[in-house]
């Protein structure tokens, strides 16, 4: 009712407080009070607003000249465009559109981060305030610590609405009061503006193979969907690097190049390159194109320059598209290795897969099916064709599959609660083997199938205080072949015996090997929740055949007629804990795997120690144990917002440390500081053991800078 009276008393007056009156829209005053001086003036009193064309202005006392088409405005003010901008003052004189005019003893605030402190603001045409005598930060100032944490001082300020760009005249940047760098002109981005050309954030690096330098990359503007960062690098043992970033998004994807270029002490006369090539793009019918290109000039390159610690390059083309019951998926892979005694020339260097793999229901027979198509090919550079070994695993040897899959599951569920189910699958692959001298050189064909029968008896409890058990036993009988044509297994070398495979029928991870044998596989499943907010999860369970059949290695804990023993447990609870363990072990208890992982998450602190041990195996390239322990932990340091980092990689084996890592790491809503110092003990011909240390500061507040900490918190 109040706004209507005064907005009748307007019109009543003059028609309507026009602002501009040229522009022939009304604004909307609203105050306590309201009186008319004169014929020409009128005077808003208490809880002042004005609303117009998207700008919003608050004070105590308002004076408008229809005459001079002018406002004289008392505060504490505020005036807001509508664009993250908001202007604090305690006098103006404005004209009556609010897009030009004076405000004195003012505070400019930017999408609610950045803030300038000015004797006095000048607004002209609705684009540019200018500011005199100017102090900026985006650190929060408490009574008892009227400094931030940093602040820039200049002589003049401008900022251009339009371009969302701030220009500083005679500036000087201050840490903790203490001057530290001047500038005479400095341009940066306003904090609604996420890419702008100019430089980034420099960060110190110091090496002790590459010495101490500076990276300092800036960032070029190619329009709205293109952008370029060059960095330079120059540190003191005579490196000179550079470093190249290229993105461009386009309606269906995008693309990222990057480069790098160097020259040092390490490879005398050399010049070091790093290439690679990214992009995204849909295709029609629901398709999607991704590729992955990377090649590198030698093999420590990136591990010299903390690129990456990658010991191979995987180039990939791909086109996938996923639906509900389809999966197809093409890949062409070019492999790159940079693991010293690896020769390229052995290595399936390019290889690709395509696949089709769809489920569907079938009908009658009941439960679910799956029917898989699947064709991969790989060759090596090397045309060796000798064979000396049992396995076929000849130098030389290049490989074309095409692989058809069939596989079906129903469940019935008891009046008791048994659930008996059945399932099985059925394979058929075709292989055409070249460059090898020996019985696997040629065409081939294998078929294979499995079936089981599976009874699970799931049993729940509820117990005292809302805690809820569920046990489950599960016998799994498997029927299979007990020989099969015998391929080279170059892509199943590996297994892991683990709960996700317990009730396989394949426990083989790729496709040239297949599980084989009448077995029963045994397994309790036990899941316990706790309404006071922990949960524990335990597998226990082990595979026996009717025959040892000699198809898995010791170290994979399925050799022999009965395997090892599969103990595996998770123990979660809300306040942030959580064990992870999965252990293998033979009849006499003597352990074949173990592994351990221990995290524990909290707002001040937190830590993950994993343990890891794997019994010697050579023929999967394991000729000793294998002891590690892994330890990764943070901790903030008193309520000032620091934190310190540390991670260790320790082999009890060798008895030494892989990798070790420091770092003291701060962050508020102003300030972001990252100070890490880290150590490789590793070396081999081509890499050597290095410590790096690397400092990086960064004011938050300014354009496209990384989302700001938790804000200081004042006293009182």
């Amino acid at each position: 009712m109040r706004r209507l009276l005064l907005i009748l008393t307007l019109v009543l007056w003059g028609g309507s407080l026009a602002l501009p009156l040229q522009a022939q829209e009304q604004a909307t005053l609203v105050a306590n009070a309201l009186r008319i001086e004169s014929d020409r003036i009128l005077v808003a009193e208490g809880a002042v607003e004005v609303f117009y064309q998207g700008r919003r202005l608050t004070a105590a006392r308002l004076s408008f000249d229809r005459v001079a088409d002018s406002l004289t405005i008392d505060g504490p003010i505020t005036l807001s465009d509508g664009s993250g901008v908001k202007v604090l003052a305690s006098q103006a004189e404005l004209k009556a559109d609010m897009t030009e005019g004076i405000l004195r003893s003012a505070r400019v605030v930017m999408n609610d981060q950045l803030q300038l402190a000015a004797a006095e603001v000048l607004r002209l045409g609705g684009r540019y305030t200018a500011m005199t005598r100017v102090v900026a930060s985006s650190c929060r100032v408490c009574a008892e610590n009227p400094t931030p944490l940093w602040e820039i001082r200049a002589r003049r300020v401008v900022h251009d609405q339009a371009e969302r760009q701030i220009y500083f005249d005679n500036a000087s940047l201050r840490l903790g009061g203490v001057p530290v760098f001047y500038i005479p002109r400095l341009r940066m981005p306003d904090p609604t503006l996420t890419r702008s050309t100019g430089f980034l954030m420099p960060a110190l690096k110091s090496s002790s193979t590459l010495g101490t330098g500076l990276r300092w990359p800036y960032f070029i503007t190619l329009g709205p969907s293109r952008d370029l960062t060059v960095t330079p690098f120059l540190a003191t043992k005579d490196v000179q690097a550079l470093e190249l970033r290229y993105r461009q998004a386009f309606r269906t994807g995008e693309i990222a190049l990057s480069g790098f270029l160097a020259n040092d002490r390490l490879q005398a006369g050399k010049t070091r390159a790093q290439a690679r090539a990214e992009g995204r793009f849909d295709l029609p019918r629901g398709f999607e194109l991704t590729f992955d290109a990377q090649t590198v000039s030698d093999r420590a390159v990136l591990l010299d320059y903390g690129l990456s610690d990658a010991d191979r390059l995987n180039s990939v083309l791909a086109v996938t598209r996923t639906r509900r019951n389809e999966h197809i998926a093409g890949r062409l892979i070019a492999i790159q290795t940079l693991r010293v005694g690896e020769p390229s020339g052995t290595l399936a260097a390019s290889l690709g897969d395509l696949t089709w793999q769809r489920r569907f229901s079938l009908g009658p027979l009941g439960g679910q099916g799956g029917l898989q198509f699947q064709a991969h090919g790989h060759r090596r550079s090397s045309t060796v064709a000798t064979d000396g070994d049992n396995d076929g695993l000849s130098d030389g040897r290049d490989v074309a599959r095409a692989r058809i899959k069939a596989d079906w599951r129903r469940d019935w569920i008891m009046g008791n609660g048994l659930i008996f189910g059945v399932l099985g699958e059925v394979t058929t692959d075709l292989y055409q083997i070249g460059d090898v001298a020996s019985a696997y050189g040629g065409t081939h064909s294998r078929s294979h199938g499995a079936f089981a029968a599976e009874l699970r008896w799931p049993l729940v409890k509820a117990g005292k205080g809302g805690v809820n058990h569920l046990l489950e036993p599960v016998i799994q009988v498997v029927a299979a072949p007990n020989r099969t044509a015998r391929l080279a297994n170059e892509d199943s070398v590996l297994v892991e015996f683990d709960q996700g495979n317990l009730f396989a029928l394949n426990r083989f991870p790729g496709a040239d090997a297949v599980e084989r044998g009448v077995r029963a596989n045994l397994g309790m499943n036990y899941l316990r929740r706790d309404p006071s907010g922990w949960t524990l999860g335990a597998t226990v369970g082990r595979v026996i055949r009717a025959r040892d059949l000699t198809q898995f290695t010791a170290g994979s804990g399925l050799d022999g007629r009965n395997s090892n023993w599969l103990a595996a447990w998770q123990l979660t609870h809300a306040n942030g804990t959580q064990l992870t363990s999965r252990l293998l072990l033979d009849d006499g208890f003597g352990l074949t795997k173990a592994e351990m992982l221990l995290a524990h998450d909290r707002p001040r602190y937190g830590l993950e120690a994993g343990l890891l041990y794997h019994k010697a195996d050579p023929a999967e390239g394991r000729l000793i144990d294998t002891r590690e322990v892994v330890f990764d932990g943070r901790v903030a340091l008193g309520q000032g917002g620091w934190q310190a980092q540390l991670s260790n990689r320790y082999d009890l084996e060798a008895r030494r440390a892989s990798n070790a890592g420091l770092g003291l790491v701060f962050r508020n809503e102003c300030l972001s500081v990252d100070v890490s110092l880290s150590r490789r003990f590793t070396s081999s011909t081509s890499v050597r053991p290095t410590t790096d240390l690397s400092v990086s500061l960064q004011l938050l507040g300014f354009g496209g800078s990384m989302a700001p900490g938790p804000a200081r918190q004042c006293r009182g």
